[in-house]
């Protein structure tokens, strides 16, 4: 089968974006190594590290606070909605889909 080069760079795409969420190397992601991988972004918002983003650490200075916990709730429930086949983990096709 010949694939052609934009496809060749998707799947390679798709491949490294997967790598920087699997911390263990196993190909997939799991959803503790996903809430791990998305979280970093809320830890370097929460400027006084108390756990919760304020409104003047989150973008533009608006929205309601929020704390890790619910963050981390909500990136739990993306997780299961990506992943489509029910095994646990997310593959690299998976992870890139658009959430459903």
């Amino acid at each position: 089968m010949l694939l052609m080069p934009s496809i060749l760079l998707a799947q390679n795409s798709r491949s490294e974006y997967l790598q920087l969420f699997d911390s263990n190397g196993d190909g997939r992601v799991s959803e503790a190594e996903y809430v791990a991988y998305m979280s970093r972004g809320f830890h370097s918002m929460d400027s006084n590290g108390d756990g919760i983003l304020e409104t003047d650490e989150l973008p533009g200075g608006r929205g309601r606070p929020i704390t890790l916990t619910d963050f981390q709730n909500n990136l739990r429930r993306q997780f299961h909605k990506l992943d489509r086949n029910r095994d646990g983990y997310l593959d690299a096709r998976e992870l890139t889909a658009p959430p459903g």
